[in-house]
């Protein structure tokens, strides 16, 4: 498997850098570096105290960790953070769950994952082609 060099950068001396659990593993874990409880039915940014510089023609995504949804019912926003950005990652948690969930310094909070980008030339046009679907939406194939 190719490895890509990707710089990351301590803002802040507790930040622990994004690492993945397991050989193999797709995404890197994201650790929240302050402590913060997120209400019922609530949301907070949490700061990671980590930048990185991303090569061009990638970005990183941030994405939701299942153990975290699936044991407190919090979720992490997806987000994608750009080749230019060079502030600090944070992280939005969406608590679905009735209750107050705690999050404390160097839980892990998310997942980010290194994606190629290819970027589109937008083209206007007046037809589409036509497919089977057609313009099915939400909900056209079944239940």
């Amino acid at each position: 498997m190719e490895k890509i060099m990707l710089p990351f950068k301590r803002l802040d001396e507790r930040a622990v850098l994004p690492n993945y659990a397991h050989e193999g593993d797709s995404g890197m874990d994201l650790y929240a570096l302050e402590g913060v409880v997120v209400n019922a039915f609530g949301f907070c940014k949490l700061r990671t105290g980590v930048a990185c510089e991303i090569p061009d023609g990638f970005e990183l995504q941030i994405r939701p960790r299942s153990g975290l949804a699936a044991k407190k019912g919090v979720v992490a926003a997806f987000g994608t953070v750009d080749t230019g950005y060079r502030g600090e990652i944070g992280v939005t948690l969406f608590n679905h769950s009735g209750q107050a969930v705690e999050i404390a310094a160097g839980d892990r909070i998310a997942q980010v994952v290194l994606a190629p980008v290819v970027r589109a030339e937008v083209v206007e046009t007046q037809t589409l082609s036509q497919t089977e679907r057609g313009t099915g939406g939400f909900g056209s194939t079944g239940a």
